[in-house]
């Protein structure tokens, strides 16, 4: 096993949750040194949305050439690396298993300490990337298209739950409401590409806030709300500006997003509000908070877009801290698709 009293610390990457194969090299947690993405967007565009049997095995076909291109490209060999950190958990169980197998094999065959990373935990993560003076405490917000979190960071793997989707995630939300709308997949970067040009108060779709002291998300009753009016206009035979439906219903996911974070912040006396996951990179989302923002006092922080979606460096951020902790995994570690950010706390 590598001594770790050298000055810096080199970390290997892998995840493979979902649909994107990385694979990433780091050094002392915040210096990438690679972070290589193989997307398989266009492959699954075809059926509208991820497949799962179909990710699990472009993952296994891609794994071994994406981890040597992330080192190769870090100009290190597995000699080099002290530790290796990969997603565990949450995300499709057959691509998980993909990057929890070959991150064992690799520990095992060089003595290397192999760290398991929450997945949620790795896109708050982003933002150390992003932001190298950035410290906890601070409020996050997760939106992707499989979460909707709400969290107070106290410390590095310190976390309090404050709130996350009821139902359907934000980015979830937004993929079948593109679809219904004719625009394909991934619905997300289409809606809010059309926001632009729509009228976001043409259509008034409801606002769910919930509870009073909630901080808990619910996009199941505004999916089921656009699709009604859908199909009440069609029924009416009235035209449908496919512009204004998108912009009115970004308009009522973000303002959700933003009232929460922004309550939440307040009430936790934090003046830094960083937001992960893929729908961090929904302009309209960056628009409406950093207004807000401003308007609150508040200091508001989006990662770069390539650091939003999937990806190895945010893993690679997370395994580092775990592993100055001593969160090590034995060989018997397992893919977990519905792992919770509590749980990887409990390590």
């Amino acid at each position: 096993m590598n001594n770790n009293t050298k000055k810096d610390i080199i970390t290997l990457a892998i995840e493979t949750s979902c649909d994107e194969t990385a694979a990433a090299v780091l050094k002392n947690g915040r210096q990438v040194l690679s972070n290589i993405i193989s997307s398989q967007i266009e492959i699954h565009k075809k059926f509208g949305g991820v497949v799962p049997e179909v990710a699990s095995r472009k993952h296994i076909e891609n794994i071994n050439m994406i981890v040597q291109n992330a080192l190769d490209e870090a100009g290190i060999t597995l000699e080099d690396v002290d530790n290796i950190g990969v997603t565990y958990g949450p995300g499709l169980v057959g691509a998980l298993l993909v990057g929890v197998s070959t991150a064992k094999a690799l520990a095992f065959g060089k003595d290397i300490p192999l760290v398991p990373v929450n997945h949620i935990e790795g896109h708050i993560y982003a933002n150390f990337i992003e932001y190298p003076e950035l410290e906890p405490p601070f409020i996050c917000l997760v939106v992707s298209g499989g979460h909707t979190h709400l969290v107070y960071m106290k410390d590095y793997g310190d976390y309090q739950l404050l709130g996350r989707t009821r139902d359907d995630a934000a980015g979830e939300a937004f993929d079948k409401i593109a679809r219904a709308l004719g625009l394909g997949y991934p619905g997300g970067p289409l809606i809010d590409k059309l926001a632009v040009i729509g009228n976001k108060n043409a259509v008034d779709f409801p606002r769910v806030y919930l509870e009073e002291d909630s901080y808990d998300f619910s996009f199941s009753g505004l999916k089921s709300a656009v699709l009604n009016y859908l199909n009440s206009s069609k029924q009416k035979g009235e035209e449908i500006s496919v512009e204004d439906v998108a912009a009115s219903f970004q308009q009522s996911v973000i303002e959700v997003l933003t009232e929460k974070a922004i309550k939440a912040a307040k009430q936790m006396n934090s003046k830094t509000i960083v937001v992960a996951g893929g729908v961090a990179a929904n302009q309209g989302l960056r628009n409406m908070l950093i207004q807000r923002g401003e308007k609150e006092g508040l200091d508001i922080r989006f990662p770069s877009k390539v650091l939003c979606t999937d990806n190895a460096a945010m893993i690679g951020c997370s395994s580092y801290y775990n592993f100055l902790k001593g969160n090590i995994a034995g060989l018997d570690l397992n893919a977990v698709p519905n792992l919770r950010l509590e749980e990887q706390m409990a390590l």
